[in-house]
């Protein structure tokens, strides 16, 4: 998916079908506008896309597939501008006109005395009829199904989908593609494969989550005059990550400064064969721009971090028997927390009996806020409570899997709303969550969710998550707030998966790229600042 950005501003802000149709119906009731300009609206700006795909719509072939509901009345707008423009256009309509909302019902109206050829898609035979249509049509409109439907198509509309996506002409859609839920993303069976997509007035959340936005293509946003105040509504919680929410985040180093202004990071993991966790995790909150950085690990395993980054201290804690930090480390812990910015707990820290009590204790201790990943997750499950006992801000940072554990649910349950569950759990447990996975999730204590489409499949490889650990540190280190630090250090994390994929390929790409991209990608933060 290409997101194209028709407005642009410092927040773009993500719907919900039920928020979108509010928002209708305010620009209606409040603002005195009637819902049939939003249609023309709607159409015309459906029309410029259509327009730049074809060059010029004169004796081009076009068809419109048009539903009963109000994405069909925006089809049969886009319908009339075409024939004025001397298109050819076969409009297939998938219900009666008595069927049609009022203001739809009003533009098939007017196509009917415009002479339109206007055909019924209702029989098997209706279905001859568009195949032979659609073999020699230069461009499709998807005005079937809009962002009120939910579940799966039907057996004959699931016939004119399968038609549809097997014809080689562009396909543009109306708002979304006919099939998946505005909502979720979700697609259960068939949905249309747009080329195009022109959604109104703001993205809806399916656009951009999976598998939803895989049948998007490009997608427009388009301004169809509903004021500008109903869209920036501080109701409206969910958000897409951008350049401009990042950017303003980085302020320019001032010439005076000193390692210490920005930040110290103390990171806490590692045990036999999983030292690499924490190490990288180190380098990348300094390759985030944390003035110093602290790795605290059991002692055998010290002199490896030592001689392996140099610009990172060491800290050797006392151990298990196994190599695990152990409890006797507590008092080592508390004194290196007395004087850090920041801490993150888990990076190869291993599951081990004693894990939970180390987290209750720099849970309990720390005066600086906490990010927990990994193996600190997973000492968690065992009485996720302890997240209540503290006073300082906290950021948790789990793939799927590890979000099961700790919340008693299924994979499943998750990943089926990733968006309203990381905003409840976010809530109810007071942290800012970053929900991993293709489109990260990251929700804050005050409901606001805000959703990644940087990075790409080449990340998920050993080591990525550690790396994000590193930079969400980093950025709190340097005076971010938690919440802020996890939405920016998710996008930068993906814009270096990004850069690296660019330069490595996506099979090849291993963690250690990542942060060797860090530095370039922050860089253009820092010229833009």
């Amino acid at each position: 998916m290409r997101l194209l950005l028709l407005k642009r501003g410092e927040r773009v802000k993500l719907l919900k079908a039920d928020e979108m149709k509010a928002i209708d119906r305010q620009a209606s009731s409040e603002y005195g506008i009637p819902s049939i300009i939003l249609m023309e609206n709607a159409g015309l700006r459906t029309l410029e896309v259509i327009e730049e795909i074809l060059g010029e719509s004169k004796n081009k072939s076009i068809i419109i597939l048009a539903g009963k509901g109000n994405n069909g009345g925006d089809g049969l707008v886009i319908a009339r501008h075409l024939l004025n423009s001397g298109a050819a256009v076969q409009v297939f309509l998938t219900g009666k006109a008595d069927e049609f909302t009022a203001d739809s019902r009003l533009n098939h109206d007017i196509l009917v005395r415009m002479g339109a050829c206007i055909l019924p898609l209702m029989s098997d035979e209706d279905l001859d009829r568009l195949m032979l249509s659609l073999m020699n049509a230069d461009l499709i409109v998807d005005a079937l199904y809009g962002i009120g439907f939910k579940g799966s198509l039907g057996q004959f509309e699931s016939r004119v989908v399968k038609m549809v996506n097997w014809c080689r002409a562009p396909v543009v859609a109306v708002d979304i593609p006919s099939g998946v839920e505005a909502d979720t993303g979700k697609v259960h069976g068939l949905a249309v494969q747009a080329s195009h997509t022109v959604t109104f007035a703001l993205p809806k959340i399916g656009l951009v989550l999976e598998p939803g936005k895989e049948y998007v293509g490009t997608l427009s946003v388009a301004d169809i005059s509903i004021p500008a105040v109903l869209l920036a509504d501080s109701a409206i919680r969910t958000n897409l990550i951008n350049e401009q929410m990042v950017k303003t985040l980085f302020k320019p180093r001032v010439a005076d400064s000193h390692k210490g202004t920005y930040g110290h990071a103390l990171l806490i993991g590692g045990s036999p064969g999983m030292t690499g966790a924490v190490m990288m995790a180190s380098l990348a909150a300094l390759r985030t721009g944390a003035g110093l950085v602290t790795a605290a690990v059991p002692a055998s395993l010290a002199a490896v971090v030592d001689s392996s980054l140099m610009e990172v201290m060491t800290a050797p804690l006392a151990e298990t028997g196994q190599s695990a930090i152990a409890l006797d480390a507590l008092p080592a812990i508390e004194n290196l927390l007395g004087t850090v910015s920041v801490c993150a707990i888990g990076p190869g820290m291993s599951r081990y009996p004693e894990a939970g009590a180390v987290i209750r204790f720099v849970l309990e201790r720390a005066g600086v806020p906490v990010v927990i990943d990994a193996d600190g997750l997973n000492a968690l499950q065992d009485d996720i409570t302890i997240l209540k006992d503290r006073q300082v801000p906290v950021v948790l940072t789990p793939h799927p899997g590890e979000m099961a554990r700790l919340a008693g649910k299924s994979i499943e349950e998750i990943q089926s709303d990733r968006v309203e569950f990381a905003r409840s759990f976010a809530r109810e447990w007071g942290v800012s969550l970053v929900l991993k996975g293709d489109k990260t999730v990251v929700a804050n204590p005050a409901g606001e969710v805000y959703i990644n489409i940087s990075g790409n499949p080449g990340m998920a490889t050993a080591g990525s998550g550690d790396v994000l650990c590193g930079i969400i540190a980093g950025l709190v280190a340097q005076g971010l707030k938690p919440q802020e630090a996890a939405f920016a250090g998710v996008y930068l994390h993906g814009l270096a998966g990004d850069l690296a994929a660019r330069i490595k390929g996506e099979r090849g790409l291993i963690a250690g790229d990542l942060i060797a991209c860090l530095p370039e990608v922050i860089k253009q933060y820092e010229i833009l600042g």
